[in-house]
């Protein structure tokens, strides 16, 4: 397994034992190769300051680029502050611009750790940076942490829950059945428990809900619910992870997108900041793009203001 990393612990492992470290270095292991990628990154994300200091002192470069990012960049995403602290003893750049104009040291002003690094004159978040930090701040704290594999959701800006209703054609479900269905939702009919959705109004909007299936997110309930406005569709997954779709008047924008993972090398500014303040919460995301401010998770695990049952389509078409 060590010939297979290059002399390198593995994907998530190992990371965090500096004698460990110092060992393979003197066995050979190159400290700027790592299956492609570099050690020095594989550290930021998953080391220990100890073992971030000590690939950094071998490194050729300690502001290397993999993947269009250094390994101080991959630090402050992962919320890693001590290892951020040990990259830039060691030299690197906190003010190096990088994803979407963005440096390692502004992007951290919207985190959990503002005082990371000795902040130059001029250097800040714009009001709209900073309003959008504060309230991922607030919607993350009042989501809390949950469950939600299994889950399928649509976020929709700017109509409540009796117009989505509407839109949809949806139709009341008898209290009775709901009961039955959630006293077990994966032992009911899957054909029938698919057409049942929630929905509920929230500031900025509504939430249909669906927690254990995936109707919510399908094409054709995103695009009855888009007109006029803009949808944020969300499937978690169990088998493959979390499934985004964006759906503008009608129209798929995005599909098979991955909220709550880290930025692309192409994201503008605004998607690199959504993606630095969601990481790992995909809900919170979803609700973000599409401007909603839940209170709560009420309007994601229930229960709903109304449980509906969707008229009998085809939803996987446009």
């Amino acid at each position: 397994m060590a010939e297979r990393w290059g002399g390198w612990p593995g994907k998530g492992s190992g990371w965090t034992d500096v004698e460990d470290i110092r060992r393979r270095l003197d066995e050979g292991a190159d400290p700027d190769e790592w299956r492609g990628g570099r050690p020095l990154h594989r550290a930021a994300v998953f080391g220990s300051a100890e073992v971030v200091a000590e690939l950094a002192g071998h490194a050729a470069d300690v502001d290397a680029l993999e993947e269009g990012v250094t390994a101080l960049w991959e630090a402050v995403m992962s919320r890693k502050p001590e290892n951020a602290r040990a990259l830039a003893a060691a030299g690197a750049d906190p003010w190096r611009p990088s994803i979407g104009g963005w440096s390692p040291g502004r992007l951290s002003l919207a985190g959990p750790t503002p005082d990371l690094f000795p902040i130059p004159e001029g250097v800040r978040l714009t009001d709209t940076e900073r309003a959008a930090a504060q309230e991922g701040r607030r919607l993350t704290t009042a989501l809390g942490e949950f469950h939600y594999d299994g889950t399928g959701l649509a976020c929709v800006a700017g109509i409540d829950a009796a117009e989505a209703v509407r839109r949809l054609g949806a139709t009341p479900v008898a209290d009775e059945v709901i009961d039955e269905l959630l006293e077990d939702p994966y032992a009911y009919d899957m054909d029938e428990s698919l057409q049942i959705i929630g929905v509920t109004s929230v500031p900025g909007g509504c939430v249909v809900t669906q927690p254990w299936g995936y109707a919510p997110e399908m094409p054709g309930v995103l695009t009855r619910l888009s007109a006029g406005t803009v949808c944020y569709g969300l499937y978690a997954n169990p088998k493959s992870g979390n499934q985004g779709s964006i759906v503008r008047q009608g129209i798929v924008e995005g599909s098979d997108l991955h909220p709550g993972g880290g930025p692309y090398e192409n994201d503008s500014s605004e998607e690199v900041l959504a993606s630095y303040l969601y990481q790992h919460n995909a809900v919170a995301y979803s609700c973000a793009f599409a401007g909603l401010r839940l209170p709560d998770r009420r309007a994601v695990c229930g229960p709903p203001d109304a449980w509906v049952e969707l008229p009998r389509r085809g939803y996987w078409r446009h």
